[in-house]
């Protein structure tokens, strides 16, 4: 029996023979460090048995379709995201060594508190659904394995009792279980969340990057929407994808009549939460058991994104851990969701709408609402599609009209596109700082973007570099951006547009309310 946690070990630590495990010793060295961990606890474990005589088990069970299901939409999204953003697939050594050890520190952890291990299929969803909202760079890689662990341990330590549907009783009388409370990666993602947040040490990780590149995939709206159509069908958990997504679209179009800019900057539901309503918030363990309790559950979870980000934005922590933090909250909820939807009793409406129990009734008929409402999203640019904030022109008038965030917001998107190499973005910027209109003067910072933007050939900020560093007061120098500034203005949250001609950069440009460019498309 222990030659099975021995060989998930030695082949974790057979991965460091691969090149991309040596980029870095820390890298390295975080793969022989966990292999090594294992090792002593297998041993200490082997010599603890041996001394009593007793012997551990492992049995070998069927894998659930839990497991097995969300694994596999878990991959389709690895394919899609990582052909669009190559660090992605470089990332796969790195997974698959956090698979082995997880695989390792659930046998383990599994013996140490003296029960028998079901092999199973059970630690790829927790591996996959974690590390597609967080890693942890290669400096200090070794974290990524603890956050894999207390991700485990959470599923063992932190249990209740939980009614089997259908069953009388009391707690630990027949018709309750043992289960676990939180789904174990968004327990983890949490706490790490937590942590990273109140020592500022986000840097440290991938996270930002992993929130902002879903969206570099065409159509990432309906690719997540077909995937997690797998998961509707199978587990019934339509309404908790569907009433985040009612509430989220709902809030931000209240939020638009009241201030004039869009709630989240370029969509109404960002597309890391977009697949956090699908592969994350709905583990149907940890889920109530039925469909108006998860309708409530995808209300709150809606709420919860929509409180999160405007907290974590008016703090100015990064807000891409919106639609982390609140998913265990929501876990501890469900017993008492789930007794809420009890104590009504037989509800006409709710029958009528097929949310009464049991689960999986009237799931088709949830799904082909969802897939309407999709439909509508898509078309009014909630989903795919050109957004309102995808607009730099919009954000300019909004600023200018003094409108709530605006002016902070467009600073923030010509930084974007100004790392992005944009000339007309970075000089954009250097002439912010230079009139002190949206933001304080600042001379250095001014002269630095504008230099930046003559590196980018961009002519205007070549004339402002010039007179910045002469003390030359002269009117700063404007100019509408090149075609190969529209290639990444005009992109709405995708890929550049390298490959799309002029004429229809033009178009496109028009249409996101460039005044120059609908004169040359009229020419």
């Amino acid at each position: 029996m222990f030659a099975l946690p021995l060989a998930f070990s030695a082949g974790l630590l057979a991965l460091t023979a691969l090149p991309r495990l040596q980029t870095t010793p820390v890298l390295t060295w975080s793969f022989w460090g966990a292999g090594a961990m294992l090792i002593l606890w297998n041993l200490g474990l082997y010599f603890r048995f041996s001394g009593t005589g007793a012997r551990p088990r492992i049995v070998v069970v069927t894998p659930r379709p839990q497991h097995y299901i969300q694994t596999f939409c878990h991959s389709c999204v690895y394919a899609y995201w990582g052909y669009y953003w190559p660090p992605v697939y470089d990332y796969m050594p790195l997974l698959a060594g956090q698979l082995l050890f997880a695989y390792a520190f659930d046998i383990l952890l599994a013996w140490t508190r003296r029960e028998h291990y079901q092999l199973g299929w059970g630690p790829f969803p927790i591996v996959f659904s974690t590390n597609l909202f967080l890693w942890f760079k290669d400096d200090v890689f070794h974290w990524q394995f603890l956050l894999i662990a207390l991700g485990f341990a959470g599923k063992a330590f932190v249990r209740w009792n939980r009614e089997v549907p259908g069953a009388p009783g009391a707690a630990a009388a027949p018709g309750w279980k043992r289960v676990h409370i939180f789904n174990p990666s968004a327990f983890t993602l949490a706490i790490f969340s937590v942590v990273l947040l109140a020592t500022g040490t986000t840097s440290m990780t991938w996270g930002q990057e992993i929130a902002t590149t879903f969206s570099l995939g065409p159509r990432i709206y309906t690719v997540l929407f077909l995937i997690g159509l797998v998961v509707m069908y199978c587990f019934s958990i339509t309404t908790v994808t569907a009433m985040a997504a009612i509430t989220l679209v709902g809030s931000s179009a209240l939020y638009y009549s009241i201030t004039g800019v869009p709630y989240f900057v370029d969509s109404d539901i960002p597309s890391a939460v977009f697949l956090g309503m699908h592969l994350l918030v709905t583990d149907p363990s940890t889920s109530p058991r039925t469909p108006f309790g998860r309708t409530i559950f995808g209300v709150l979870y809606g709420l919860g994104v929509f409180g999160l980000y405007a907290l974590l934005g008016s703090l100015g922590m990064p807000t891409f851990y919106d639609k982390l933090l609140c998913v265990p909250l929501l876990n501890l909820l469900v017993p008492s969701i789930d007794r809420f939807v009890k104590s009504l009793g037989p509800q006409p409406m709710l029958q009528a709408l097929r949310l009464d129990g049991p689960l999986g009734r009237g799931n088709l008929g949830h799904m082909a609402v969802w897939g309407g409402l999709f439909a509508v999203m898509s078309t009014t640019g909630s989903a795919d599609g050109m957004h309102r904030g995808d607009s730099l022109p919009f954000w300019v008038e909004a600023c200018a009209d003094n409108k709530p965030l605006a002016c902070a917001r467009l600073l923030r998107i010509e930084g974007s596109y100004c790392s992005d190499n944009a000339g007309w973005a970075c000089n954009e910027l250097g002439l912010h700082y230079t009139e002190g209109k949206i933001v304080g003067t600042d001379p250095e910072r001014a002269f630095r973007y504008f230099t930046r933007a003559c590196e980018g050939r961009f002519q205007a900020g070549c004339v402002n570099m010039l007179d910045a560093s002469t003390g030359t007061s002269q009117s700063p120098a404007r100019a509408d951006p090149r075609p190969l500034d529209l290639r990444l203005l005009l992109r709405e949250g995708g890929p550049n547009l390298l490959q799309a001609a002029e004429p229809e950069l033009y178009q496109r440009a028009c249409r996101h309310g460039w005044s120059y460019a609908c004169q040359r498309v009229g020419n």
